[in-house]
């Protein structure tokens, strides 16, 4: 399993600054308590020494084993040699810390005189083996952590590439269909038709690898579909357009607005002879862009199951939100007074990059 490396991170270093710091402020203070409580006064300073010095010398250990548990981790697979690797982590540790203590103990004073070697290394091993195993939880925890945020990404990106997949045929079938319905009826209202699906294939295949666009490309392509369906149902569909110039640079999934549109059209205004208004709603509020779809056509009966009886365009449209929101996101889809149904959706507001090409 590959992850992104945690040493890279500034943070991941910050972190193991900061906690060697705070260990050696709590060791030092501790011990200078101590030695005063006891009749033994030691000047804090002189303690701050010593403690600094063991708590930064963690520093290189600590990075080794952050290392080794995303590297050589010990898990179902790979226990033998993960163990082996740490049991190697965790003799080089003691060792290191055992020649540090000999080789700086002239400049930092942890033994007024230094014992032989033998006897600082069984200190060491004392000390530092069982910090380093602490350690090794610390970095396990970490490691498994990332690796299930990683595993949920990949799986969030795949079930979009999926209901993408299933999205395009959906939405290429439905706008054949409409066409199909004017061929032999009124041939160059077919032809104004083939003419805005050729411009809107051609917006949707351009984005086919991003998740998200600008809303006012959306709102283009949207146009487009539009213009297909007034050529269609001529006299009976009307549109209004209630759009917030300050929303036009947000960013929303791809192909978000058509299948709510396509539903308002094909349940509300379709199954009636009256004319109809199909309206859509964008306004950026507190960091929040709203976005509502709006008709007022048939409405929907009593105890009418939105969950259980969504089509395909609804059902992807809820799909893709949660997998790319989760909690961030709001979608509601209820009947309207006097008539009709709306459906409105709430996501966090960011902004669009610009493409700098396209700039005078």
């Amino acid at each position: 399993m590959e992850t992104r490396g945690t040493l890279r991170s500034p943070w991941t270093w910050g972190a193991i600054l900061a906690w060697w710091t705070l260990n050696a402020l709590m060791d030092a203070t501790q011990v200078h308590l101590r030695m005063a409580a006891a009749g033994q006064p030691v000047p804090w300073g002189e303690v701050a020494v010593t403690s600094a010095a063991s708590a930064y010398l963690w520093m290189p250990v600590t990075a080794l084993v952050l290392w080794l548990a995303e590297r050589r981790p010990i898990e179902r697979g790979r226990i033998r040699s993960g163990l082996a690797a740490h049991l190697a982590g965790a003799a080089a540790a003691v060792l290191f810390r055992a020649l540090a203590v000999v080789l700086l103990n002239g400049w930092v004073g942890w033994y007024p005189a230094l014992p032989p070697f033998g006897e600082v290394l069984l200190t060491s091993f004392g000390n530092n083996f069982f910090v380093f195993w602490l350690l090794a939880g610390v970095g396990h925890a970490a490691h498994f952590a990332r690796a299930a945020r990683e595993r949920e990404t990949r799986l969030a990106r795949a079930q979009l590439h999926a209901l993408q997949a299933q999205l395009h045929p959906h939405f290429l079938f439905n706008a054949l269909n409409t066409v199909s319905a004017c061929v032999h009826r009124d041939p160059h209202a077919a032809e104004r038709m083939i003419a805005r699906l050729s411009e809107l294939l051609r917006g949707t295949l351009h984005t086919a690898a991003t998740h998200e666009v600008p809303l006012a490309e959306e709102l283009r392509l949207l146009e487009s579909y539009l213009e297909i369906e007034q050529a269609r149902f001529e006299d009976r569909l009307r549109v209004r357009w209630s759009i917030d110039p300050e929303s036009r640079d947000a960013r929303v999934p791809r192909l978000i607005l058509q299948p709510l549109v396509e539903n308002a059209v094909k349940h509300g205004i379709a199954p009636r002879s009256a004319p109809g208004t199909v309206q859509v709603s964008t306004a950026r509020e507190n960091g929040t862009l709203h976005v509502e779809v709006r008709d007022d056509g048939v409405g929907v009966p009593a105890g009418f199951a939105w969950e259980t009886r969504a089509g395909v365009g609804l059902a992807n449209t809820r799909a893709r939100l949660r997998a790319l929101y989760g909690d961030r996101h709001a979608f509601a889809l209820e009947g309207v007074p006097g008539g009709g149904v709306a459906v409105r959706i709430s996501l966090p507001f960011a902004a669009a990059e610009r493409d700098v090409r396209s700039t005078p």
